[in-house]
């Protein structure tokens, strides 16, 4: 039986574009982009690790909102089942305190980078709400 690990991230906005996070060089797929966020200790609800670990990476607090999807994605060495919240810097100024980068980017630009292969899905999904909203 396999073990699904529990990750939270984050889809947060501002002025139309979202923020995304470079993975360190010499992380399990380094350099890729991510959504910022991580797993769900023994205790904590879904909201509270996602605080957590926004505040871990990037120093600062952040509103969590409400869902905007959930993939479920095998990696050779782990099966991870992932929540994207919708979320909302309240205070504070990422820093770069786990990533190499972070940049904020338009749907539109999405194609430019390479992310997680676990992301491939709710980035579609972003350029279809983007595509569908305009």
């Amino acid at each position: 039986m396999m073990t699904v690990t529990e990750v939270v991230a984050a889809l947060i906005w501002e002025n139309g574009r979202f923020m995304i996070c470079r993975r360190p060089a010499h992380k399990a797929r380094g350099l890729l982009w991510e959504f910022v966020g991580g797993k769900v200790e023994k205790g904590e609800t879904k909201q509270q690790a996602l605080v957590r670990e926004c505040s871990e990476e990037l120093a600062v607090k952040v509103a969590v909102g409400d869902v905007f999807m959930e993939v479920t994605h095998e990696y050779p060495d782990l099966t991870v089942h992932l929540t994207l919240f919708n979320a909302a810097i309240a205070e504070g100024v990422p820093q770069l305190l786990e990533h190499c980068d972070i940049k904020w980017i338009t749907p539109a630009e999405i194609e430019k980078y390479s992310f997680c292969p676990a992301d491939e899905e709710i980035l579609k999904r972003i350029i279809q709400n983007f595509t569908n909203n305009n």
